[in-house]
């Protein structure tokens, strides 16, 4: 099988120009589904750490390159919504967020900031022992007691260490959000209205901002966060 994908006809939210050449690297197996961004390419094409695969390579060979906390040595490893990337040799830490017109972008965080994650819980399923297990958007999953704590469509912050869950974000009318696709990705603002939609179709979400506009979009592409996962921080 081949290690390349054409730049016409990758995801909108991988930060490549499509134009310059023919090919770019294929992201391999891992989260966040077709989505994730290839390492390299945020290596190479986005913070200009490496010029090409074998750099990517011999830079990840040193341990130096975590993303949530794991070093990681396969340049093809996918990147995606809410990563934690720590180049520790740097002393540089990213978060993985939304940017204009949905292309994955960094943002820079602090050393504390970089020790969890963020998610947003997708399914919600009863398993064995009276458990309940937790799957979030970029594929992970987690097992927590069954205590009604948590809801589809909720934030959790994860700690990369131990993989506890260190603060929890309601979906509900007058949270914060980010919407993480569609026309309005990148975007942030509060809850004003939840419509739900009888039958299958998606519920809508008006969201209020401080600058007057607004926008509407589907359930699926809002995320609750709080004011220290938008960069306002820094």
């Amino acid at each position: 099988m081949s290690n390349h994908q054409k730049r016409l006809s990758v995801p909108d939210s991988w930060p490549v120009e499509r134009k310059t050449a023919t090919f770019t690297v294929k992201a391999g197996a891992g989260p966040h589904g077709e989505d994730g961004v290839p390492l390299l390419i945020v290596l190479r094409d986005v913070l200009g750490y490496a010029d090409n695969r074998k750099e990517a390579r011999y830079a990840l060979n040193e341990d130096n390159v975590l993303i949530n906390g794991k070093a990681i040595s396969d340049e093809e490893r996918p990147v995606g919504m809410f990563d934690i990337l720590a180049f520790t040799e740097r002393e540089e830490y990213y978060r993985v967020f939304p940017g204009e017109g949905g292309r994955l972008a960094l943002t820079a965080i602090d050393p504390d900031a970089a020790e969890s994650k963020l998610g947003k819980i997708v399914t919600k399923t009863h398993v064995s022992g009276g458990d309940v297990q937790l799957g979030l958007h970029d594929g992970e999953t987690l097992i927590v007691e069954d205590d009604q704590t948590y809801d589809a469509g909720d934030s959790i912050v994860v700690g990369n260490e131990d993989g506890e869950i260190v603060a929890h974000f309601e979906y509900e009318e007058g949270a914060l959000v980010t919407a993480v696709d569609g026309a309005h990705a990148g975007e942030v603002g509060e809850i004003e209205e939840i419509q739900v939609t009888p039958g299958s179709a998606q519920n809508n979400v008006i969201v209020s901002q401080e600058n007057g506009e607004g926008f509407e979009t589907v359930e699926e592409y809002v995320v609750v966060i709080d004011e220290n996962f938008t960069g306002d921080d820094e």
